[in-house]
């Protein structure tokens, strides 16, 4: 049973209705320390070849570096002012110039080390990266006659070089998206394909010794036809890097690290349930084995039956585990909180305190492993430029400035996707793997209000319900998230010919492939009318189900 989609927006093959403007640099250490916010640099390509993708704030950012590590490259993102010094650090094979809103011809432009042109490296400009470069070595950039948003096609007259293996096919679809144009070609530059509207749509340095590209195009685009066989040309052929990085190396260049940082301390693992903090704990535990006790902290906001359910999840494992029933604690801190971000904030900081509690238990312990992901990360942390938090993570941002224990975050620069990979790689069940995921402050920020005993249980009962038919139809893992929302408003209703004043319930399904983005799961109608049926029958104190068709961005995919 499927759903069927409107349309669909370049960002991947998946329907989605939009991408998400996310413009944090990906960081390359995966430990990290809460004092003072430093950071432990451990580099992750040291045994692999690395492209730089410098961030001048496109929306894309993020799938670029996606699309390199596709092609088996290990990538990172730096903010568009890195200075050459901090990029030679990590011995990049090649650069990439993303896009960015802002236009080569206006004030405030985003500040960039001119010099890294110098290098002598590959550097391959996206957008706004081709125009930045085009004006740097002397072309002429002013506002087109015609933008171009949306689909084109590309007449490529070149087919060297990033245009390899592509030539005698005719033109084909690119996504557009500029408002400047390239009028007159630095010199040593040639125009290597065109558009109707943009003359020079991709570009080339014919000097010698420079290995300057641009495309006016956005290749990493599931819309542009050719784009992946671009992308790899580039790194593979033009930047000779190594196709070596793949779920497998890194596990085993991850667990090497681990050893070596860790030592021989005591190791806490912080096991929610979900794929995330499973595979940190898996990972962690083939490199350090005994060192590290697994702690699932029951705070009282979990759904229904999920303590109980993971218990058994986790006796099939052989890693030594605990589990705290901590309920009471959390939901006292909690009292009458309304606002979400104090809510996240409260758990964060009552699962630090559990957490160093059971660490003088084991003792000799000295470092807490997460599962944060990279969607954490840039949804938390305030980074150079212009991107505001949206929302702060417990494990991320809302964790206290001190703490005593030092965070161990190994999969802090991967996807959800590469999560599940690597997943795949430890063995885990697809049962865990594919696990939606489950927010670490919980139900807490599934009531939208004050959290009451009461509250908590409509809502546990009818996310059980939802999940439940999910499963029974086959559409659990159609969906990349689906769970209830129990809304702070109460409406009229009928039942047995008497009125009634009661909640409302929305449900929440999404489709995704690593949370950056998502779009609104097209669920069968009458499946849906089941779903609401169930739940305004068995939930006592609901009278209303709605269902949520809103897409990220705008909105989260969770409603706090």
């Amino acid at each position: 049973m499927m759903w069927s989609s409107p349309g669909r927006l370049p960002t991947t093959g998946l329907t989605w209705s939009n991408v998400s403007p996310c413009r944090r640099p990906l960081k390359t250490s995966f430990l990290r320390t809460q004092e003072s916010g430093s950071e432990e640099n451990l580099s992750m390509a040291s045994s692999h070849d690395t492209i730089i993708v410098l961030d001048f704030g496109s929306q894309y950012t993020q799938l670029i570096a996606r699309r390199i590590r596709e092609a088996r490259v290990h990538s990172v993102i730096l903010d568009s002012s890195a200075s050459v010094e901090s990029i030679r650090v990590h011995h990049p094979r090649g650069i990439v110039l993303s896009g960015g809103p802002a236009s080569v011809t206006g004030s405030g432009r985003p500040a960039w080390a001119k010099a890294i042109v110098r290098e002598g490296l590959p550097v391959l400009g996206i957008c706004y990266g081709m125009q930045v470069i085009a004006h740097e070595m002397g072309g002429r950039i002013s506002r087109a006659r015609q933008r171009e948003f949306g689909r084109a096609e590309l007449r490529v007259e070149d087919g060297a070089d990033l245009f390899r293996g592509l030539t005698g096919i005719g033109p084909f679809e690119v996504w557009m998206s500029h408002g400047d144009r390239i009028e007159t070609l630095p010199p040593g530059f040639k125009a290597i394909a065109r558009t109707r509207n943009s003359p020079v749509a991709a570009m080339k340095s014919v000097h010698n010794g420079r290995r300057l590209y641009g495309l006016q195009f956005h290749p990493e685009v599931a819309h542009t036809v050719h784009g992946a066989r671009i992308l790899r040309n580039f790194v593979h052929r033009i930047c000779e890097a190594r196709p070596t990085w793949t779920m497998g190396s890194f596990l085993h260049d991850s667990i090497g690290r681990i050893r070596q940082r860790v030592g021989r301390d005591n190791v806490l693992c912080a096991l929610s349930g979900g794929v995330d903090s499973m595979v940190a704990a898996a990972m962690t535990h083939r490199a350090i084995g005994s060192q590290l006790t697994c702690v699932f902290i029951d705070n009282g906001v979990m759904r229904k039956h999920e303590a109980r359910q993971l218990s058994r999840v986790f006796r099939s494992h052989r890693f030594n585990y605990r589990m705290v029933d901590a309920s009471g604690q959390f939901r006292r801190a909690l009292g009458r909180t309304t606002d979400p971000e104090k809510k996240r904030r409260i758990i964060g900081r009552q699962f630090v305190k559990v957490f160093d509690s059971e660490a003088q238990k084991i003792g000799n312990v000295r470092y807490l492993v997460q599962g944060t992901l990279y969607p954490d990360v840039i949804e938390s942390v305030r980074h150079r430029g212009p991107s505001a938090t949206i929302k702060t993570h417990h494990n991320v941002g809302g964790l206290p400035t001190r703490m005593r224990l030092k965070l161990v975050e190994p999969l802090r620069e991967l996807f959800k996707d590469e999560v599940r990979a690597l997943g795949k790689e430890l063995g885990l069940s697809d049962d865990m793997i594919y696990r939606h995921p489950f927010p670490g402050p919980g139900l807490a920020i599934r009531i939208l209000g004050e959290v009451t005993t009461d509250r908590l249980r409509m809502l546990r009962d009818a996310d059980a319900i939802f999940l439940t038919e999910l499963e029974s139809h086959g559409l659990y893992r159609k969906t990349w998230q689906a769970f209830a929302v129990l809304l702070p408003v109460r409406t009229v209703g009928v039942m047995g010919d008497s009125r009634t004043y009661e909640h409302v319930i929305s449900l929440r399904a999404v489709v995704s492939v690593d949370g950056m983005t998502a779009d609104w799961a097209r669920l069968p109608h009458r499946f849906l009318g089941h779903v609401a049926n169930r739940i305004i029958n068995e939930v006592r104190g609901v009278n209303r189900v709605v269902y949520d068709i809103s897409s990220k961005p705008p909105s989260t995919i969770e409603w706090e």
